[in-house]
């Protein structure tokens, strides 16, 4: 137990410069990108919207909580529920920005499987939460 947790201790170490790029990454991104591209990209096209929302999710990676924040502006400026929640999700579980640090520790095959299956979810995900949202 005590060999674990020196060993998982040292690649966390390890890992640490990494890490650190990538949040500095994801944040660059996030500011260089104004919220009023968004609404000259989403058109109301309801498959197109959620592939370039989930598009753009994919690159301007971010964490959950101030995923809620961004999706109340964006459907506050008139950008479709669809678009926003395939933005989102992508947002948060697709990570192009992340991939050369995630490939680094945990393996490139991994990495890409993961990345490009989280793609395709977020569609399939605000697909079918768009779908149930307009049940009720």
């Amino acid at each position: 137990m005590k060999y674990a947790s020196i060993k998982s201790a040292r690649s966390l170490w390890n890992s640490l410069p990494l890490i650190i790029g990538t949040i500095l990454l994801v944040s660059l991104i996030s500011i260089l990108i104004p919220s009023s591209f968004y609404t000259a990209v989403f058109k109301g096209n309801f498959l197109l919207d959620s592939l370039i929302g989930s598009l753009i999710g994919s690159v301007s990676a971010g964490n959950s909580i101030t995923s809620y924040i961004l999706g109340g502006e964006l459907l506050t400026q008139g950008i479709s529920l669809i678009a926003v929640t395939a933005f989102l999700v992508a947002w948060v579980t697709v990570g192009v920005v992340q991939l050369p640090a995630e490939s680094a520790i945990l393996g490139k095959r991994f990495a890409f499987l993961r990345n490009i299956t989280a793609f395709f979810l977020s569609i399939v995900v605000a697909t079918i939460t768009v779908l149930i949202f307009k049940l009720f």
